[in-house]
């Protein structure tokens, strides 16, 4: 028998349910939104699929330590960051100098983008693919960054040119930045193309990958640039536990570079310091709750079947994705189509790039993927 989300919630915070125990605890969803969430003329959101998020988690276990951890968020957490630093480290398989925690990637990236501002004798110049996910471009330019963009274009099949990007490595430049796989595009760069463009390019500037949407790749850890960090690269990584792990709104995430980066960029951020103690306990568990994440994997992976199928049938060609979104061209102005679908209670998001609108919708529950079909029939 089904339940849902709230029930399923309750039942496994009070329990201690776990996956191999109670796979029957993983039902889908609701599909109705938390009260005060509406829609475009104050009706009710029905499918909330703007945001990349991850409707299934927190893990129950995660949701578990969270109460456990409550009771004791009288006590600052240092001792817990640390242990959830040095787990990380070993998860990652890199020294515990080389990772540096912050409250989601959003707030490393920042940190970056303050770190290219100041730091002396380095150039003024972001080189970055565009459209990519505006974090660290959007804070550069507040503290005088130029942003050197290289568009996204259908002759490449709108993936991030690594050879245009090198070609506009110059003096001036002091960092180049690029998502992986990309937001919003979804397209996932070649490991091989990739590590070979931090090899040579690295060696003239930093290079930072954004890999907030790695593990939703086939292998997470052959198209993780980790391993070019191991090798001494100048290259900085980024993750966040907001994407699989369901943790957007506990806000969590962790760098990988060399130690004499991270001491620079540090400056810049808190190391970890904003954690809660709620935060980091249950993100100790989560990182070990790889029957979670299979079960977040595959709940995707169905979703984007449904909605590949859906698309098809309007006759709309969407990138490949590797990620929890998929974007596709649209046939009349982004914003009216954004408009017309928040009317039918579905929240998604536009772009206009290489002359064309574009839609990108976050991968939900099949309620909700239901709730964007419906939507879209009426729309399109």
């Amino acid at each position: 028998m089904s339940i849902n989300r709230r029930d399923w919630l309750r039942t496994s915070m009070l329990s201690g349910l776990s996956l191999a125990a109670a796979p029957a605890a993983f039902c889908e969803p609701e599909p109705e939104m938390p009260a005060g969430f509406k829609g475009f003329k104050g009706g009710p959101l029905k499918a909330r699929l703007s945001a990349n998020e991850n409707p299934y988690g927190p893990s129950p276990k995660a949701l578990k330590t969270i109460t456990e951890a409550a009771p004791d968020g009288y006590l600052y957490a240092m001792e817990y960051a640390r242990q959830f630093r040095k787990q990380v480290a070993e998860t990652e398989g890199v020294p515990e100098d080389h990772i540096l925690l912050g409250a989601g990637s959003g707030e490393l990236l920042t940190a970056a983008s303050l770190w290219a501002a100041y730091r002396p004798n380095a150039g003024r110049t972001i080189v970055a693919p565009d459209p990519t996910f505006d974090a660290l471009p959007r804070a550069a330019v507040k503290h005088g960054i130029t942003m050197d963009k290289v568009p996204l274009v259908a002759a490449d099949g709108y993936d991030i040119n690594l050879n245009k990007l090198n070609e506009r490595v110059g003096s001036q430049t002091g960092m180049v930045y690029l998502c992986n796989p990309n937001n919003p595009t979804a397209i996932t760069v070649d490991p091989a193309k990739l590590r070979a463009f931090c090899e040579a390019v690295g060696a003239k500037t930093p290079i930072l990958v954004d890999e907030a949407y790695i593990d939703y790749t086939p292998d997470p850890k052959a198209y993780s640039m980790v391993d070019m960090v191991k090798k001494g690269s100048n290259v900085i990584i980024t993750k966040t536990f907001s994407k699989v792990h369901g943790f957007a709104g506990l806000r969590t995430g962790y760098m990988i570079a060399k130690p004499e980066l991270l001491e620079q960029i540090s400056k810049f951020a808190t190391g970890g310091g904003c954690l809660s103690m709620t935060t980091l306990r249950a993100a100790m568990v989560s990182l070990q709750d790889k029957d979670f994440i299979k079960f977040s994997l595959g709940k995707t992976q169905e979703s984007k079947d449904y909605l590949h199928g859906v698309l098809k049938q309007h006759n709309y060609e969407p990138l490949p994705s590797g990620a929890n979104f998929v974007m596709f061209p649209i046939r009349m102005k982004g914003e009216d189509f954004v408009t017309r679908m928040m009317e039918q209670g579905v929240s998604i998001r536009q772009w206009k790039f290489d002359g064309q609108y574009w839609c990108r919708v976050s991968l939900g529950t099949m309620p909700q993927m239901q709730a964007f079909a419906d939507g879209l029939k009426l729309v399109s």
